[in-house]
């Protein structure tokens, strides 16, 4: 029983799979050129995207703004496959990198780390780009429909909905990480039914993408009984070998034990989830303290009172630098075992698939 195509609006893809935005350029068009030639969406992240361009630091718009248009390129260089960019909300430079995405016709920009309440007017009237926002409630999904079809006459493409087990920056407070009220068992069935009143143009339901802890073929099968259209996954794509992480930030997901995936306050002033590391134990002790912001990056940054700038921590790990950042990760990445290709990984998710659909 192979895996069902998963549609948003007239872009068809062959695998029910959107591989997970991942920054600091740990999804680059290595992973993302990959994964969209064996048939899901690859995406590149946008945060931090142009770390390794001379004039990071001096000029971080336009810096970030060419990595990106040259990352998506490079992506089109190997594969008709689908393309995303994930470019969070709360980033200073989302609108440059936005008009980036769209100008070189990605097929989709998922958005979240806040509500992409003008989204839509980074459109032109030709663009076939699909905007996906990233939401962790209901409400949330309803607040977006009403809002962009009072603004703008349209409604979003599709939603992802990220539920607590995700890695990274999470939609939830402290106290909701762990509370069964907010698994994304319980997400997924309340999202689709909160935009049920809402149609895609052609009359259908909105999609509905689930994401955070979806770990293998049984899981995929779960939340596409759910009625989700499809997964968005993130951790199990760090264990590949065209991930653009250093062998070292893919060894630490191996090296990991379940008691390792911690819950971080992240200087952006969100909950996040990581591998417990030398790094993280010393800022959580007060032991780090940034003497300036080089890049006025996120928002919602304070730098007089961050333990450390996220965006050097997380470049660090990207590099492999492991006692100057950390890794985040799902809270699933202690159950990695092996670094395997792209394919390989599709492949066994299928078999994966298979052997849960054949017992259900």
């Amino acid at each position: 029983m192979p895996f069902p195509s998963l549609t948003i609006g007239d872009l068809t893809v062959e695998k029910p799979i959107i591989q997970g935005g991942m920054g600091v350029g740990i999804s680059l068009s290595g992973l993302a050129s990959a994964v969209a030639e064996a048939g899901g969406v690859g995406v590149i992240s946008a945060a931090g995207i142009g770390m390794f361009q001379s004039d990071f630091s001096s000029n971080y718009v336009e810096a970030n703004s060419r990595a990106l248009r040259d990352e998506i390129r490079a992506v089109r260089k190997k594969t008709d496959g689908a393309l995303g960019v994930n470019i969070m909300v709360a980033m200073t430079n989302f609108a440059e990198l936005v008009r980036t995405a769209v100008k070189e016709k990605v097929d989709a920009i998922f958005s979240g780390a806040g509500l992409p309440m003008d989204l839509p007017s980074y459109l032109t009237k030709t663009s076939k780009t699909k905007l996906v926002p990233i939401v962790s409630s209901a409400r949330a999904a309803v607040i977006l429909c009403k809002k962009w079809l009072a603004r703008f006459g349209r409604i979003p493409d599709a939603f992802v909905v990220e539920g607590p087990m995700a890695g990274g920056h999470l939609g939830f407070k402290s106290e909701q990480i762990e509370d069964p009220a907010f698994k994304l068992e319980k997400l997924v069935p309340e999202v689709i039914k909160s935009l049920a009143p809402f149609k895609t143009p052609d009359g259908k339901p909105i999609p509905v993408i689930a994401a955070g802890g979806v770990f293998n073929g049984g899981d995929i099968l779960k939340f596409l009984k759910m009625g989700a259209a499809g997964v968005q996954m993130g951790t199990r794509f760090v264990a590949t070998h065209e991930c653009d992480a250093d062998a070292a930030f893919k060894q630490a997901y191996i090296d990991s034990k379940e008691e390792d995936m911690a819950i971080i306050k992240s200087p952006v002033g969100l909950p996040g989830r990581a591998i417990r590391n030398a790094f993280l134990e010393v800022a959580s002790a007060g032991g780090k303290k940034p003497g300036a912001c080089p890049y006025h990056c996120i928002q919602t940054c304070d730098v007089s009172k961050t333990p450390y700038c996220i965006t050097l921590a997380l470049a660090n790990a990207k590099r492999g630098r492991l006692k100057h950042g950390f890794a985040f990760a799902g809270k699933n990445a202690y159950r990695v075992e092996c670094i395997v290709s792209v394919k390989e990984l599709i492949a066994e998710l299928e078999d994966q698939y298979d052997v849960a659909a054949a017992t259900a």
